[in-house]
C-alpha cells in the first residue's frame, strides 16, 4: 500500500480530489467506483470546488456506486442515490445515462446484483476505486463475517453499520433497514486502482489493522493488501497507530 499521511482532514480530502481529477484528466471517460457516508463529503466537496472552478470535466466520467439499501428506491431521502445527488451528481457535468446504481426497490434483488456485475463488466471494469472504511473494518457493505462473497451481493447489515447510517434515516438506527446491496471484495479488487480516505482517530484502529494486521475476513479493509495498486490518504489522527 502507498500510505499517505496529511496534517488535516482537508488537506486529506484536497489530496484524494487531485488525485482522481489526474485520473479524469488522463483518461476522459474513466469508470469511477464511488462510496458514500461520511468519509468522502470532503471529497466530494472539493471535486464541485474543482469542478466550478473549470479543473475537471466529469462530461465523459462513468460511475459505480459501491452500495444502496434494499427496500428502498432512489428517492428516497436515506437512499445513497439520493445522497450522491446532494454531494455530488447535480452539481457536475456528470451525464444522468453514465450514472450506475444499485436499485434497492427491485422485486429481485439477485437479478439487480447480477445486472450491476454485468454493467461494470461491459465498460471494462473499474478505472479508479474510490473507498472509505467502516468503524468495524467494511468496505462498502461487505460487513465483517467467517466469509466474503466476491462479487455484488445482498448482505445483512450489523448494527454498528445501522448505527453509522442512522442520520440518513432521522437519527433512529432502528430505521436503517436491516439489508443492502453491495459490491463484493472481489469486485472491488479487480478495479485498475484504488484509493481509501480514512480520517478521525476513531478509525485509528481499523486503520492500522487494514495496513499493517493480518488477512482476515473480519476486517474486511485487509484484502486491500493483495492489491498492486492501492493508495490511502489519512489524516495524522486516522493514522496515529501506524508510528
Amino acid at each position: 500500500m502507498d500510505v499517505r499521511v496529511f496534517a488535516t482532514p482537508d488537506e486529506t480530502a484536497r489530496a484524494l480530489a487531485e488525485r482522481i481529477a489526474r485520473l479524469i484528466a488522463a483518461k476522459p471517460d474513466a469508470a469511477l467506483g464511488l462510496p458514500t457516508g461520511k468519509s468522502p463529503v470532503a471529497t466530494y466537496a472539493e471535486l464541485r470546488r474543482m469542478y466550478e472552478a473549470g479543473l475537471v470535466d466529469f462530461s465523459r466520467v462513468r460511475t459505480f456506486n459501491l452500495d444502496e439499501f434494499a427496500g428502498i428506491g432512489p428517492s428516497h431521502p436515506g437512499s445513497f442515490r439520493r445522497f450522491m445527488d446532494e454531494h455530488l451528481f447535480r452539481h457536475v457535468n456528470l451525464p444522468a445515462t453514465h450514472i450506475q446504481f444499485l436499485n434497492g426497490a427491485t422485486p429481485d434483488l439477485d437479478a439487480e446484483c447480477a445486472r450491476y456485475e454485468e454493467a461494470i463488466t461491459a465498460v471494462g471494469g473499474i478505472d479508479l476505486q474510490f473507498l472509505g472504511i467502516g468503524a468495524n473494518g467494511h468496505i462498502g457493505f461487505n460487513e465483517p463475517a467467517d466469509e466474503l462473497v466476491a462479487r455484488t451481493h445482498r448482505v445483512a447489515l450489523h448494527d454498528v453499520t445501522r448505527r453509522e447510517n442512522a442520520a440518513l434515516f432521522g437519527g433512529e438506527a432502528g430505521g436503517v433497514p436491516r439489508e443492502a446491496l453491495s459490491m463484493g471484495m472481489g469486485t472491488i479488487l479487480k478495479a485498475a486502482a484504488i484509493v481509501m480516505i480514512a480520517t478521525g482517530e476513531r478509525k485509528a484502529s481499523c486503520v492500522r489493522g487494514m495496513v499493517r494486521g493480518p488477512l482476515t475476513t473480519r476486517l474486511p479493509a485487509s484484502f486491500l493488501q493483495t492489491h498492486r495498486h492501492a493508495e490511502v490518504f489519512l489524516d495524522r489522527d486516522a493514522a496515529l497507530l501506524l508510528s
